[in-house]
């Protein structure tokens, strides 16, 4: 009887010891069932660590959101992470190639069900003191891809030319449109979220004379955004980005803000919204304002570029944080009203 009960205590024991790890494994997704994500943050850069030194895109959200859980994604450029209440952030890598494959790794990943998941993609940009000032913050209706163009060196562009691109043949993928009554919701729900000033912004917004937007203190909005893997900025690029823009929505659009990741991340949803693994009616895109997109009055394109060198952007902090303030008013909403969020896609009022 000794035996056969020190026997007992040693399955209990062992099946215990089991037991851990295999609930574990079945919270993150198997055998039980994938997770079921409400929200993917997409974040694009990082400086160092996760956690706990200077931040890039993705710090803030991580410590304030608790993004406690880590899960690898040998796939992806980044492991991702996941809170308590269904929001996972992920780190995609700088420039369209990486975020593309990044979204796509993270979208075919069995252990996840994104179906229902909202996607809000923030990040920092440069933006066009025609239409913001720094530290603000655009909701983007349309993602432009600047990067599908025919192109001759600028040292040989003809004199009529505006610029060395041409427009190349349309093709899938120039433009992407976002639910636009999601966007109208985001906005109107963010639009009075205040934003960081300070004496140091204020001196930087005060070079830009004759842009009366620029100058004004950061303030929440909605545009188009144009996506480059190449960092451009120059008076003549800006002018290029607004032309480029109104071309590609037939007139309906107006460019704000350059980014570098987001025509990948949207080509990649769209192909997972094409096999049902994501839904391209729940995305939202929303950068904030690092830094102006061309040189002040009395600087060359080239020094304003120099000034910028190693990320010094004038507003690098201030549009980090208004990046996460701005968008983790969405992320809360769709948890706490996640029974509702869930079947039913947010809009504003009629």
């Amino acid at each position: 009887m000794d035996r056969l009960r020190k026997l007992s205590i040693r399955m209990v024991f062992l099946f215990t010891c089991l037991a851990s790890p295999l609930r574990a494994q079945q919270q993150a997704g198997s055998p039980a069932g994938p997770i079921r994500v409400k929200v993917v943050v997409v974040s694009m850069f990082e400086v160092g660590e996760d956690t706990g030194d200077t931040p890039g895109e993705y710090q803030l959200w991580v410590e304030r959101e608790h993004l406690d859980q880590i899960l690898p994604l040998p796939a992806g450029y980044h492991h991702v992470r996941m809170n308590k209440d269904g929001v996972l952030g992920m780190l995609t890598g700088v420039a369209t190639a990486k975020a593309a494959a990044s979204v796509m790794a993270l979208g075919l990943d069995p252990r996840f069900d994104l179906s229902k998941a909202y996607w809000v993609i923030a990040g920092i940009a440069g933006g066009d003191p025609a239409d913001v000032s720094l530290g603000s913050a655009v909701w983007a209706n349309h993602v432009i891809d600047g990067e599908i163009a025919y192109e001759i060196d600028a040292r040989e562009i003809p004199p009529d030319w505006p610029t060395g691109f041409a427009v190349a043949s349309e093709l899938d993928g120039h433009v992407y449109t976002l639910n636009q009554d999601l966007v109208t919701w985001a906005f109107q729900l963010t639009k009075n979220v205040p934003l960081a000033d300070s004496e140091a912004l204020r001196v930087a917004r005060a070079q830009y004379t004759g842009f009366p937007n620029a100058i004004k203190p950061p303030f929440v909005t909605r545009g188009d955004n144009l996506s480059t893997s190449t960092f451009w900025l120059g008076k003549r690029m800006d002018e290029w980005a607004n032309a480029w823009t109104s071309y590609y929505t037939g007139g309906k659009g107006n460019y704000m803000v350059s980014a570098m990741e987001d025509s990948g991340t949207m080509q990649a949803l769209t192909f997972l919204n094409q096999a049902g693994r994501a839904d391209l009616n729940r995305v939202l895109v929303l950068r904030t304002v690092s830094d102006y997109d061309r040189e002040p009055p009395g600087m060359t394109p080239a020094e304003s570029l120099q000034s910028m060198s190693d990320g010094k952007y004038p507003a690098f902090i201030p549009a980090l944080e208004a990046a996460e303030r701005v968008g983790d008013k969405i992320v809360r909403d769709v948890v706490d009203h996640w029974s509702e969020r869930e079947s039913t896609i947010p809009h504003a009022p009629q």
